[in-house]
């Protein structure tokens, strides 16, 4: 891999106050959202980058659909290289998978309609071994370019295609294409995959803010990197401009205005004229300002369960960011300012766990093995599982907590295999693996809310998401209730369970 490292500078250097960017990291610690790494790039030279503990530069973040950019991506260097026709239909790239007797709409189903959300169906098929079939399935309701649906399913389809033409899937086609030109290291990144092996382009990536940095200098640079094209530069001007009105989206999420504005290849238009950006649930941005030669990448979890209004306020904070932002290129230094900026970013952090180690109830249920009645107790993450369609794994049957002093460890028993996690209970995390796949990093920590309820979180590091237990213990029965959890709309049942 070939990583030159970006030139890293005072924001007034680059023509940006110190005082503005304070200004938006008010904003984006007031509330409105969870921020876990901040990047602004201008001219080609990082201003301020920062990272809220326990986040931090190089560990891989949830991506959900910012991973369509990468997708899109893939299949424009392969456009680039003369191996893909936007105007290519899909039944012809696809001939096995197609219905017998196709529709006239399906018959006109192109590439471009794919990249623009333009498919023409409204619809998508969920995960399963012949989802590329069932997708050439699904009604094509309208004649592809002349509605918008936004379809994962569809981005998807553009890795399938790169693997039709190439037989490779996406990582293995990027790594020497992309990651290893712009330096994202491949090593570094994890995938989900449908059942057929296929990563998930429409949202299973996991790479960090920079990775997400990279990728979008790219296309600010007009597909250039050091000198080398790596997009065609008709390609990168489609992606980035206007191919398909997405107005629609006011009906399906009137909060996120943002979304009502048009969309590329899978990159949308903004209110400001202009300006793009990559897009993923729970706001993770990389926004490219063009006229002003700027880029803003950010991970978060701006409030998943609120819909399109937290990650919808994100972007309105932006945009007033931009209102700071003069366009000349260079401002007088404020070195009082920008190393106030410099030493705020460096320590950056989430609220530590609460510190609440002890209670009556803890010596009552030390070592006590407690046998899981009613409910399905998982503390593995879910969302690889639903990206993929991949079954969730069975039920925890039995779980026991062995307390000493600050720190805890919960011996359970899943699937007849006996498994454990240590817990820090000092206000810190203790690191586990637990389960297998894209995501199996939890910082884990556990406190005692009131005399009878242990609660024990679950920091999923490299995704978006925390998943908090409160345990309420009653002589021997036990109630677990996952506080403030909803999995894609529904609120996961109370789990119960009886010690011996």
């Amino acid at each position: 891999m070939k990583r030159t490292e970006f030139e890293r500078t005072t924001p007034e250097s680059v023509g940006i106050p110190s005082k503005a960017i304070e200004n938006l990291l008010d904003k984006l610690e007031s509330g409105v959202t969870e921020p876990h790494g901040l990047m602004i790039m201008r001219h080609g030279k990082v201003c301020a980058e920062g990272w809220w503990s326990p986040y931090a530069p190089g560990i891989r973040h949830g991506l959900q659909s910012h991973t369509k950019t990468y997708a899109a991506t893939a299949v424009g260097i392969a456009y680039t290289e003369g191996i893909v026709d936007l105007d290519e239909r899909i039944i012809d790239i696809f001939p096995d998978e197609a219905p017998e007797n196709p529709s006239e709409n399906l018959k006109k189903l192109t590439v471009h309609h794919v990249l623009c959300m333009a498919c023409g169906m409204d619809e998508m098929p969920r995960p399963s071994e012949d989802w590329i079939r069932e997708f050439l399935a699904t009604p094509v309701v309208h004649e592809p370019g002349t509605t918008y649906m936004y379809n994962s399913t569809g981005s998807t389809l553009l890795g399938a295609i790169v693997r039709k033409k190439t037989g490779l899937g996406l990582h293995d086609y990027l790594k020497p294409r992309l990651f290893d030109k712009i330096g994202i290291d491949s090593d570094n990144l994890r995938w989900m995959y449908m059942p057929d092996g296929m990563e998930i382009g429409g949202g299973g990536l996991l790479a960090t803010t920079e990775d997400n940095l990279r990728l979008m200098k790219l296309y600010a640079d007009g597909g250039v990197w050091e000198g080398e094209r790596i997009l065609a530069e008709d390609y990168v001007k489609r992606a980035t401009t206007l191919q398909n009105e997405s107005a629609s989206e006011e009906k399906v999420n009137p909060p996120a205005k943002d979304n009502f504005v048009g969309y590329g290849y899978q990159i949308w238009m903004c209110r400001p004229e202009g300006v793009y950006r990559a897009d993923g649930a729970m706001g993770q941005f990389t926004i490219v300002v063009p006229d002003r030669d700027l880029i803003i990448a950010i991970t978060e979890n701006a409030a998943g369960s609120t819909g399109g209004v937290a990650p919808q306020k994100v972007l309105d904070i932006m945009w007033e960011f931009l209102d700071e932002v003069p366009y000349e290129d260079v401002l007088p230094e404020d070195p009082e300012a920008s190393a106030r900026l410099k030493r705020r970013m460096e320590c950056l952090a989430l609220k530590n766990p609460v510190f609440a180690p002890f209670s009556p109830t803890r010596p009552l249920i030390d070592g006590k093995k407690f046998k899981v009645t009613e409910g399905t107790f998982l503390l593995t993450d879910f969302m690889g599982a639903f990206m993929s369609g991949r079954k969730l794994p069975g039920t925890i049957e039995e779980f026991t907590f062995n307390f000493n002093s600050y720190q805890a460890r919960m011996d359970y028993t899943q699937e007849g295999v006996n498994k454990s996690i240590d817990i820090s209970l000092d206000g810190s995390r203790s690191y586990n693996i637990i389960g297998s796949g894209a995501t199996t990093i939890a910082l884990v920590s556990g406190a005692w809310v009131s005399d009878d309820t242990f609660r024990l979180t679950s920091r999923w590091i490299e995704t978006c998401n925390e998943r908090v237990f409160d345990f309420k213990f009653s002589g021997n029965e036990a109630v677990i209730t996952q506080v403030g959890a909803f999995f894609f709309g529904r609120k996961p049942e109370d789990i119960k369970a009886i010690s011996e």
